[in-house]
């Protein structure tokens, strides 16, 4: 039987894990502005005095939230170890798995969203956020010059505009796949219309990056 205070330890744990969980669908669903702290105590099976004694106040919160989801997905870039395949393979993969963790993860784009709508304040003073992202970028940077050296990719491509490319050509579509559907007269959530988006994201950035596409 665990002694008193290494079960201690893994309640509050426990604990934290359960408010992060909450918190994060409520923020996903209400943004930083309209998500309540009632309603993830409630969510999580703990108090309001129990959120603000591991977190801090509902911003300090909401950086965590922010954190973890970059976390995530950044982990899960650096789990494909692209550097072991040929450079246009790697390449695809990248493509590849952006889109479909887009699409098991829609609290990712909202929580980026709010973010977006309070000019990044969070995010700004986030020292997390500054290691992961020079991690992915200097991943891309290798991808890129692995390319070039194999003679399949162009000279000169940045490492940040191709990252900010791949995001926005399946961000931009989810974002906006409700008004698309209209305007465009499709479903663009039809299981045929996401594997259509698919390989015409592949296509796009294999023609924008690679000598002979």
């Amino acid at each position: 039987m665990p002694d008193q205070p290494v079960k201690k330890q893994r309640d509050a744990e426990a604990t934290k894990a359960r408010i992060l969980s909450a918190a994060k669908k409520e923020f996903a669903k209400s943004g930083l502005g309209g998500a309540r702290v009632d309603v993830i105590a409630e969510r999580a099976k703990a108090n309001k005095r129990m959120i603000y004694h591991y977190f801090g106040n509902k911003e300090d919160l909401f950086q965590i939230v922010l954190e973890d989801a970059y976390v995530d997905i950044r982990t899960a870039e650096q789990k494909l170890e692209l550097e072991h395949l040929p450079a246009r393979e790697a390449l695809e993969k990248l493509v590849r798995f952006t889109w479909d963790y887009y699409l098991k993860n829609p609290e990712f784009i909202t929580l980026v969203n709010s973010e977006n709508l309070h000019k990044a304040r969070h995010l700004k003073k986030s020292e997390v956020i500054e290691v992961v992202s020079r991690r992915f970028v200097n991943m891309v940077g290798g991808l890129l010059d692995r390319g070039v050296a194999e003679g399949v990719f162009r000279k000169g491509v940045d490492p940040v505009q191709l990252n900010i490319t791949i995001a926005a050509i399946g961000y931009y579509y989810l974002t906006n796949r409700f008004t698309g559907s209209i305007v465009f007269h499709r479903d663009l959530m039809a299981p045929e219309a996401l594997e259509e988006r698919l390989a015409f994201n592949i296509d796009t950035i294999m023609r924008l990056v690679c000598v002979a596409p």
